[in-house]
Order: structure tokens, then C-alpha cells, then sequence
């Protein structure tokens, strides 16, 4: 079959998991004015400034937050914390210059949506180089390779978060209690190897991505921020309580006065050595630099949201709101992410997991939160490997014979889920699984691309130099990042310096 086909039909390239099937740039070319507003496609469905915050915060937030306790430890209960908010400004920086040159071109080129590969294309276009302009269709490749890895990553990261999280419920089933303030050793019942998980959750994920209307995965994303949200709810109320318990421990012990009647935390909680609650002050404020790459890519992973800032800002009824709301939002994903990661590192220290989750007692009450915030991660797995799907599927269904068209879009997606899997077993450490997955492709989209970008776009119509080298420098920390942050990943894989964490991390006063 011919390519045309591919252009005709219902088969398109999607950016953003918040473009649906049933609506596209073209629909929409008839309302677009000739004076070169920005308007947008789809005004009956549109979202309100209140929709687009909460798509914005629910894009930026999944298991790359809950593995930012782990990233401070590698950089610094001081360093770390000081290290997310520069990435955070600089993060946002880029997606604020994403946004801005797809209006330039929207602008320019009278359309009324420009996608992320589409402005880095348009933006090697008007560069000067005559090379770069020769070759501005790669700009799209680019764009579109690095977007493949990263959302297949992100599968892979969810492989291995759903087999840590449900080995450690089930092989805590027949000791766990309704007491969770107890901090007796927990003997954990051997089941399967967490590679063997990952395989029986393979069948139930290759079912759920068969699943190709994005409407009807609007369901699944609902469920999922629900439960997500529950648990990340209990685990700050988790963090902060035993914080505060702890404060007061130290204080009580301080002023040489009699630890505080049992009723306040719990008598099982009060009943454990003084000794044995961790000293914050014993954190270093700055850790090895060996082990910051790994922060990086932790990080970057974490905020590596800038696939999702176009559709999003075309999506809505006044874009003229959209930059505003970035800022907002993204100031609260900054601050969530300071917060529970500075929280997290303070409150289990060196024993911090690559999820957070894996340090929650051995309770019912936070083995539920486990499997809630599991479950809205295996919802989410087909959200996330829709874009893959979208730009892959489609150049194999467009060689195949029209009554083969299913067979071989089943067949695909089924190879893809396979081919996480497959990647997950490989990588079974969820740490180095996300640090890797940020350094390598989470870093140049949201780091490398834009600030070359800017460069592109304005340099003929005039740029400031120290503009230029702001953006160069962006650039360069970007690209930093993804080489050293890669290289320090495979190294821990192939001979890491440091054994996986399989403490008892059921209790939280071990």
C-alpha cells in the first residue's frame, strides 16, 4: 500500500496524548484568520484555564516524583533541593520558548497549530545555514525519535514500578497488621523474582493498549488521577507525621524531658529506642559527584513535560491565558517536587528506595496506598505509550493490504509492549531504569532542543548575544547531562559501585 493512504485516512502524528483521532490541524484551517490570531480547532470542546492547570499538573506528575527522594540522596540533602529549583526555572524557561516560537511560525506561516516537531522543522528552515535548511525535515525525525524513547521509557519505568511495589505487598500479605506505628522487623514470605512479575502483568498491559480511542482512555486517565491522588495525599500525611514526631522526640531528648505519653503517635510508635530514629543532621549537605549524574537524570525525567505544553496551549478557549497557567502550574510541580523529595530523604535517610513508595510500613492502610498508586500507574501506561503508538503504528499499517490493517496495528502495539518488558527485565532497578530514560532522551527535549531552537528561529531576524549565550549555555548543561548522566547509568548497570537497596523497608522506623 502507498504512503497516501497513510495521509488520507484516519492514521495521523500525534505529539500529545491530548489530541484526539477526531480532530485535527485541518478541520479547523476555515476559522483561522487571514490577520494571523492564534486561534484554535475545536472551540466546543475547548478547556477552561482551570482544565488546562489540572492536565498540566497531571502531565509533569507520576513516578518521577516519587523517585526524587532517592535523587537528593545522590546529590544532597542541600544540593539537591537548590538543584531541582534551577532545573525547575530552567525547564520552564525551555517550555516558555517552545510555546513562544510556535506562535512566531503560527504567526508567520498563517496556521493555526504548529505540533513540536513541526516548530523544530520550521525553525531549521529559517536558520541561516543553507545545510540546516537543506535538511529541516530531520528537525520532525529528531523531535519524533526522542519522543518514541521517552514515552516507551516511561512503559518501561511502569514495568518496574507495578513488580516492585505488588512483590512487596504480596510478599508482606501474612504479616501485615492494622497497626502502623509498629516498627518490628518484618520477615518477608519469598514469592517469584520481580522479573517474573513484570511478565504477568505483559498480558493484562498488551489488553489494555488495544485500546486505540483516546476518549474512551479519558476514563482510565480519571481513574487514575483519582487514585494517584488519594496516595500521594497519604503519603505526605505519612512523611510529615512522622516528621513532626520525630521534631518532638529530639526536642523531648534535648532538654533532658521524659518522652511524650504514648497516646500522641501510638504506644508501639513511642515504645521504640530514641536511638534508632534517624539524625538529619548526619545527611551531607553535599554528596559524591559521582553519583549527582544520577540526580540529573532523575530530575529531568521527573520534569520532562514539554511534549504535552503545545497541545496543551491549543487546547484551550483563551491561549492568551496558556503562559501564565505554565508558570503557576509548573511553580506548584517545582515546589511538590522540592517538598517530597527534601521530605523523603529526611525522613528514611540512607534506606530511601527508588520509589518512595517501598518505604511505607507495613500496614494495610499504606499497603493500599501501594497498590493505588500501582493501579493508576497501569492506567496510565496506555496514555503514555499512545504517542509511540501513534507515529509507529501507523507506518506499518500503510504497507499492508487494507484487510490486513488490524492485524498488523494489533501486532505492533502487542511488539512494542513486548519490547518495555523486555527492557524492563533487562534493567530491573527502578533507580537506574529513570535515570537512565531522563539522561538519554528526557534531557534533550527538554533541555538541548528548545534553546537551539530559539537560536534558529530569531538569529536572522536579529538576537541579543547575551541571549545566544544564555540559550548555548542551556544547551551545553543539557547536553552535559545526557552524556555524563547516560555514561554513570549503564556503569552502575554493568558494575555498580553501590548493591540495590532491599532493606526491610516495610517499617518505617527500621
Amino acid at each position: 500500500m502507498s504512503t497516501q493512504r497513510l495521509r488520507n485516512e484516519d492514521y495521523r502524528d500525534y505529539s500529545s496524548t491530548d489530541v484526539s483521532p477526531e480532530e485535527s490541524p485541518s478541520e479547523t484551517l476555515n476559522n483561522f484568520s487571514s490577520s494571523g490570531s492564534y486561534q484554535r480547532f475545536g472551540e466546543s470542546n475547548s478547556t477552561t484555564w482551570f482544565q488546562t492547570l489540572i492536565h498540566l499538573l497531571k502531565g509533569n506528575i507520576g513516578t518521577g516524583l516519587l523517585g526524587l527522594p532517592l535523587a537528593v540522596k545522590n546529590a544532597g540533602i542541600l544540593m539537591g533541593p537548590l538543584s531541582l529549583l534551577v532545573m525547575g526555572l530552567v525547564a520552564v524557561h525551555c517550555m516558555g520558548i517552545l510555546v513562544k516560537c510556535a506562535h512566531h511560525f503560527c504567526h508567520r506561516l498563517n496556521k493555526p497549530f504548529v505540533d513540536y516537531g513541526d516548530t523544530v522543522m520550521y525553525g531549521l528552515e529559517a536558520s541561516p545555514s543553507s545545510w540546516l535548511r537543506n535538511h529541516a525535515h530531520w528537525g520532525r525525525h529528531i523531535v519524533d525519535f526522542f519522543l518514541i524513547v521517552t514515552q516507551l521509557g516511561f512503559c518501561c519505568v511502569y514495568f518496574v514500578f507495578l513488580a516492585d511495589n505488588f512483590k512487596q505487598v504480596i510478599e508482606a500479605a501474612n504479616v501485615t497488621t492494622n497497626n502502623c506505628h509498629s516498627n518490628e522487623t518484618v520477615i518477608l514470605t519469598p514469592t517469584m523474582d520481580s522479573r517474573l512479575y513484570m511478565l504477568t502483568f505483559l498480558p493484562f498491559l498488551v489488553l489494555l493498549v488495544f485500546i486505540r480511542n483516546l476518549r474512551v482512555l479519558s476514563i482510565f486517565s480519571l481513574l487514575a488521577n483519582i487514585s494517584m491522588l488519594v496516595s500521594l495525599v497519604m503519603i505526605y500525611q505519612f512523611i510529615v507525621q512522622l516528621l513532626n514526631f520525630r521534631l518532638i522526640m529530639h526536642m523531648s531528648v534535648a532538654s533532658a524531658v521524659a518522652p511524650l505519653p504514648h497516646a500522641i503517635l501510638g504506644s508501639r510508635m513511642m515504645s521504640s529506642p530514641q536511638q534508632e530514629i534517624p539524625d538529619p543532621t548526619h545527611l551531607p549537605l553535599v554528596a559524591s559527584w559521582k553519583t549527582y549524574p544520577l540526580f540529573f537524570g532523575t530530575a529531568i525525567f521527573a520534569f520532562e513535560g514539554i511534549g504535552m505544553v503545545l497541545p496543551l496551549e491549543n487546547k484551550m478557549k483563551d491561549p492568551r491565558k496558556f503562559s501564565l497557567i505554565l508558570y503557576v502550574g509548573m511553580a506548584i510541580v517545582t515546589a511538590l517536587y522540592i517538598s517530597l523529595g527534601s521530605l523523603g530523604y529526611l525522613q528514611f535517610g540512607a534506606n530511601i528506595q527508588g520509589s518512595i513508595t517501598l518505604n511505607l510500613p507495613n500496614c494495610w492502610l499504606y499497603q493500599s496506598v501501594k497498590l493505588l498508586y500501582s493501579i493508576g500507574i497501569f492506567f496510565t501506561y496506555a496514555l503514555q505509550f499512545y504517542v509511540p503508538a501513534e507515529i509507529i503504528v501507523p507506518f506499518f499499517v500503510a504497507r499492508v493490504p487494507e484487510h490486513c490493517e488490524l492485524l498488523i496495528d494489533l501486532s505492533v502495539r502487542t511488539m512494542l509492549v513486548c519490547l518495555t518488558c523486555i527492557l524492563a527485565i533487562l534493567i530491573p532497578r527502578l533507580d537506574l531504569v529513570i535515570s537512565l530514560v531522563g539522561s538519554v532522551s528526557s534531557s534533550a527535549l527538554a533541555l538541548i532542543i528548545p534553546p537551539l531552537l530559539e537560536i534558529a528561529t530569531y538569529y536572522s531576524e536579529g538576537m541579543s548575544p547575551l541571549t545566544i549565550i544564555k540559550d548555548a549555555l542551556i544547551s551545553i548543561l543539557g547536553f552535559v547531562g545526557f552524556v555524563v548522566g547516560t555514561c554513570v547509568a549503564i556503569y552502575e548497570l554493568i558494575q555498580p559501585s553501590n548493591a540495590p537497596i532491599f532493606i526491610n523497608s516495610t517499617s518505617a522506623f527500621a
